[in-house]
C-alpha cells in the first residue's frame, strides 16, 4: 500500500472491535480531551515518535480528525514513515459521535 485508503465509521468500530487497528486522533489537545473514541491515541508532533516506536509498522493504523480532511495528509504521512495499511476515517469524529459511543472528558465548564 503506498497510499492511505479511506474507511467508514462503520468498518472502523468493526475493525477496532476485532482488535484489528490502532486509532489515533489528530485532533487539537481541548478536543481530544473533551471527547474521544475510546483507546484513541492522541497523536501530535510531540507523541510521533513514541506512537512509531510502540507501534509495528505492519499493524494497520486508523487515523480520525475533525471532519475526515486533515486525517487525509496524516495518513499519507504515517505510509511516508513506513507504516503498511494506513486508513483516513470518512467523515471524523463528528461523524463517529452521531454512530457511536465516545468517552468524553470530565471537566467542569
Amino acid at each position: 500500500m503506498e497510499h492511505f485508503a479511506h474507511i467508514s465509521v462503520q468498518d472502523t468500530q468493526q475493525k477496532l472491535a476485532d482488535g484489528q487497528a490502532k486509532l489515533v486522533d489528530i485532533r487539537d489537545e481541548r478536543s481530544f480531551e473533551a471527547a474521544h473514541i475510546e483507546g484513541a491515541w492522541h497523536l501530535t508532533n510531540g507523541s510521533l515518535n513514541q506512537f512509531m516506536q510502540d507501534t509495528d509498522f505492519e499493524t494497520p493504523v486508523i487515523v480520525c480528525c475533525y471532519h475526515g480532511n486533515s486525517s487525509q495528509q496524516a495518513a499519507q504521512y504515517l505510509i511516508h514513515q513506513g507504516f503498511e495499511e494506513v486508513y483516513s476515517m470518512d467523515g471524523g469524529f463528528e461523524a463517529w459521535r452521531l454512530n457511536y459511543p465516545f468517552v468524553s472528558g470530565d471537566h467542569a465548564g
